[in-house]
């Protein structure tokens, strides 16, 4: 990459961090500048404003979760071993946020009531990623895995909140083992919908 490229890259990186930890709305450029030993001209010559700055960053974070959960996971046989590769690692992720903070997550709670270009952008990267559970979900039923009569909808729904309570029991309550929970919990929810005739045949 040319320099500005490299700085822009670098500036991108530490917003990151840094709305990981504030949100995106902590974030601001003055804040940026000083973490950059940069002027504020400087941080907008590469972002023509903060939203236009917290835009890439939340570009930049669903891009990393899709390199890090969507896509490895996609490689993986159509049904169960898809649907479960896509937890296992979004739940790896999520031990990762832990002490940092999950975007999406931080990003729901700051812009649940506050329209603009910024919450549009988050529910449809939020509604991206569901679409994708709710397709490993359908192939799951499809390939006889999960019971014909399984909700996608409510299975990805449950799948959500084990996900939501590891967030909050890990990075706020520091609850030890919440990790161990949730995956018992997606191990118990599956087996809750599992199809029994192919459980069978597998026994």
């Amino acid at each position: 990459m040319r320099k500005g490229e490299q700085t822009r890259a670098a500036i991108l990186d530490v917003a990151l961090e840094l709305a990981s930890r504030n949100g995106l709305e902590g974030l601001t450029i003055g804040l940026l500048a000083d973490r950059m030993n940069m002027s504020k001209s400087g941080v907008f010559a590469h972002f023509g404003s903060r939203e236009d700055l917290q835009m890439e960053v939340l570009k930049l974070y669903h891009h990393r979760f899709e390199q890090e959960v969507f896509f490895p996971s996609v490689k993986e046989q159509r049904g169960l071993p898809r649907l479960e590769s896509m937890f296992a690692r979004w739940v790896k992720r999520v031990s990762v946020e832990i002490a940092s903070g999950c975007i999406y997550i931080s990003g729901a709670v700051e812009y649940d009531d506050r329209p603009g270009p910024i919450r549009e952008a988050l529910v449809a990267m939020v509604r991206a990623w569901q679409g994708a559970l709710l397709r490993a979900v359908q192939q799951s039923i499809d390939v006889g895995a999960l019971q014909e009569g399984t909700d996608p909808d409510q299975l990805v729904y449950e799948m959500y909140g084990l996900i939501l309570a590891l967030h909050h029991d890990a990075r706020f309550l520091r609850v030890p083992g919440a990790l161990e929970r949730a995956n018992r919990g997606f191990v118990r929810l599956i087996e809750n919908y599992r199809n029994p005739t192919q459980s069978n045949q597998a026994g």
